[in-house]
C-alpha cells in the first residue's frame, strides 16, 4: 500500500467518524460506549439565564395520556417537580439510560412532591409495555396527548426535562445520561424545597 493510499484511507475514516459524531443518534451511541470505559461523563446542566427567558411556562394545553386512558395536564401538576423523559423503544440511547431512570424513580416514587412522566413519543403502547416488562421496570409510561413544545422536545431523543414547581424548565438534557447519580437525586430534592 502506497503512502498516498494510506493517507486517503485515513482521511476517509476521519471524515466518517466526524459525520457519525455530528449525527445525533450516532453521537449518543458513541457517548454510551465512552461512558462504559469512563471517558465520557454526561452532565445535567441548569439552563443558562438567556435560555430561561426563552422557556415557555407549562400550560393546560400540554397533556399526556397513560395506558388506562387517564390524561395528565401539565397545568394540574404545578406545585410538584416533574421529571419528564421523552424516549422510544427503537432508540438505543433511550434503552440504555432507562435502568438509571428506574433507579431514580424507585428512590422518589413515594415522594408526593415529585411526578415522573416517561413519555414514549411514538404512541406505541404495546411495544412500550413489552419493553418495561422485559427490562423489569416499573415506570409510569405516558404518551403525548397534545403537541409538545419545541423548547421541550427539539427533535432528538432521549430528552429529559425537570420542571420546577412553577411549571418552568429547571434542567434539560438531550442524549444519554445516568440519572441514578446522587447529584440528580439531590437536584430534584432541592427543587421540591423551592
Amino acid at each position: 500500500m502506497t503512502p498516498k493510499t494510506k493517507k486517503i484511507i485515513g482521511n476517509s475514516l476521519f471524515v466518517v467518524l466526524i459525520l457519525l459524531l455530528i449525527w445525533p443518534t450516532s453521537r449518543a451511541y458513541f457517548q454510551q460506549g465512552l461512558m462504559k470505559i469512563g471517558l465520557f461523563k454526561p452532565s445535567l446542566e441548569k439552563p443558562k439565564e438567556a435560555d430561561l427567558k426563552k422557556v415557555v411556562p407549562t400550560a393546560k394545553a400540554i397533556s399526556f395520556k397513560n395506558d388506562k386512558g387517564e390524561i395528565v395536564h401539565m397545568d394540574d401538576l404545578k406545585g410538584k417537580v416533574v421529571f419528564i423523559n421523552f424516549w422510544a423503544t427503537w432508540c438505543p440511547p433511550c434503552v440504555a439510560e432507562m435502568p438509571s431512570i428506574g433507579t431514580l424513580y424507585e428512590k422518589l416514587k413515594d415522594n408526593k412532591d415529585v411526578v415522573f412522566l416517561i413519555v414514549e413519543i411514538e404512541g406505541e403502547a404495546e411495544k412500550a409495555k413489552a419493553f418495561m416488562q422485559e427490562k423489569k421496570l416499573n415506570l409510569p409510561v405516558y404518551y403525548p396527548n397534545s403537541e409538545i413544545p419545541q423548547d421541550w422536545l427539539g427533535g432528538s431523543i432521549p430528552t429529559t426535562l425537570m420542571i420546577n414547581k412553577y411549571g418552568e424548565i429547571a434542567a434539560k438534557h438531550e442524549g444519554l445520561a445516568d440519572y441514578s447519580r446522587q447529584e440528580v437525586f439531590d437536584f430534584i430534592i432541592e427543587l421540591t424545597k423551592k
